[in-house]
């Protein structure tokens, strides 16, 4: 067989395979409890002269 061709045969075994369902995994939900928090209160030009200062410790 040369590459890339397959027979009648590997057609069949890659449609069973393919057609194959895992049901083996965790179906149920994660629930997380908590709360997220942003913080926009700098400028652009705040930020920047944070990181600046943060690049040159």
């Amino acid at each position: 067989m040369s590459m890339g061709a397959y027979d009648e045969d590997e057609h069949e075994r890659r449609e069973q395979q393919a057609s194959r369902v895992d049901a083996d995994f965790d179906d149920e939900r994660t629930i997380y409890h908590g709360k997220v928090e942003y913080d926009s209160g700098d400028s652009a030009e705040e930020l920047l002269d944070k990181f600046e200062q943060i690049k040159s410790d």
